[in-house]
């Protein structure tokens, strides 16, 4: 089974450590772990200290992971490697996949439609472009001929700041067209001018996988790698939008809920918990609801209930579900409640209308996988001009949920969270409290 092991090396050891590990083998920090079968080419990971109140074990940092396998099955071979010096945890490294759809019908509207949905105009005349915003896509890798030729407009490829997995070779904005095509596409439609962070995550390296699968720990070192594109950046002028079309989605990958080393309902788990950190740090972090809707499920969708999981129900994170431009809901969007935190999704945004064509000419951009990005999208238009720093990510996301469009008359519910995203209400809003100050 492949897992991610937690390691606290000796002092010396972390002393001689930068912030990312570098220039340190997983080797090395490992040292000799009985049972387990180290993963070579998965570079150390650095775990920042715990933000979570029931994780009282990381109060420093200090904390390493590593990546690799443990037998199938075998409790004396998970205990031996528990209990060798320095494991503090071992941790399930699940398969995660792109967010796609099960729906067979045709586009509802255009991305022109969702473009006026969201204002696009009204924010560009307000200078709301996200022009110097950072806005990575974690997916199966950017086109970015084929965004421009589209969209009629050319996206900007960040390649300084893109990041590959260990093991996939590929430029930033020339991989194949694809899911993550479609992502960056419908970011596009609301930040046109936005850094683009190409993060191809989903280009699988296991053995016997497809193409746009790939494992949790590799979204583990994007994640440690984008908290330092964060702080490198000025404090006045931190803005780091992360979008993520995918999840997991069948717990036979997973250690059962419950036991400590639980992805899907584990807020200690290693990946959960740098999204808190993150959070803390200033970045905006935006999941797919996921596609396992009542009405129109996902054949992958392996959860009989609470298909919300992981970070994608992640208290720190916007989860996204999507609706048409008609403004109802897509069948298959998840509904909640989240395993994280039972408040999900929190928002709805646009999908399932002719955009990107990546999938060809007549299919539609679909998927909670659109919605996500044309969130990011809104939230990287606001970042133009309110920084992290002036507008925390919990600030954001708490406007974000006041001022969407309560599609269900109820406030909150779990079909369309607090409602559907509404730009304009928003930057009213935002606009009020800069006059007030």
């Amino acid at each position: 089974m492949r897992v991610v092991i937690e390691l606290r090396p000796e002092p010396e050891l972390i002393s001689a450590a930068t912030t990312s590990a570098a220039g340190i083998s997983a080797a090395e920090i490992t040292g000799e772990v009985p049972g387990f079968t180290l993963d070579t080419a998965f570079g150390p990971v650095a775990l920042p200290p715990s933000t979570a109140v029931s994780d009282a074990s990381r109060p420093d940092g200090g904390s390493y992971l590593v990546r690799g396998e443990i037998p199938d099955g075998d409790p004396a071979a998970r205990a031996a490697v528990s209990g060798a010096p320095g494991v503090t945890g071992i941790f399930a490294d699940p398969l995660i996949e792109p967010v796609l759809t099960c729906g067979d019908t045709g586009p509802v509207g255009t991305w022109q439609e969702v473009a006026a949905l969201l204002g696009r105009d009204e924010l560009a005349a307000a200078g709301l472009t996200g022009a110097g915003v950072a806005l990575a896509v974690l997916d199966t890798g950017i086109n970015a001929a084929k965004v421009g030729q589209v969209s009629g407009a050319a996206i900007a490829i960040d390649a300084a700041r893109s990041w590959n997995p260990a093991g996939v070779v590929g430029t930033a904005g020339q991989f194949p067209v694809d899911h993550g095509t479609m992502c960056a596409f419908d970011a596009m439609i609301a930040a046109p001018a936005a850094a683009f962070l190409d993060i191809p995550l989903l280009q699988s390296t296991r053995s016997g996988g497809s193409r746009m699968d790939g494992l949790l720990s590799d979204a583990l070192a994007a994640f440690a790698h984008l908290r330092t594109v964060l702080t490198e950046q000025p404090a006045d002028r931190r803005a780091l939008v992360i979008s993520n079309s995918w999840g997991s989605f069948a717990p036979q990958w997973d250690f059962p809920v419950g036991d400590p080393g639980n992805y899907s309902d584990n807020p200690d788990h290693p990946f959960n918990i740098i999204i808190g950190s993150l959070d803390a740090a200033g970045a905006d972090i935006l999941f797919a609801a996921g596609n396992c809707g009542r009405d129109c499920p996902d054949g992958r969708c392996a959860y009989p209930e609470r298909p919300i999981t992981g970070a994608n129900s992640h208290p720190n994170a916007l989860s996204v579900a999507g609706v048409d431009t008609g403004k109802q809901r897509v069948g298959y969007s998840s509904q909640g409640p989240g395993r994280l935190s039972e408040r999900k999704p929190d928002l709805c945004a646009y999908s399932h209308f002719l955009g990107s064509t990546a999938f060809g000419a007549d299919v539609p951009d679909t998927g909670t996988s659109t919605a996500c990005p044309v969130l990011a999208g809104v939230v990287a238009a606001i970042r133009t001009r309110w920084s992290a720093t002036e507008l925390p990510p919990a600030r954001l996301r708490e406007l974000l949920q006041r001022t969407a469009t309560d599609r269900a008359g109820t406030g909150f519910d779990y079909d369309y969270g607090y409602g559907i995203v509404e730009p304009g209400a928003l930057l009213a809003e935002l606009q009020k409290v800069a006059a007030r100050a």
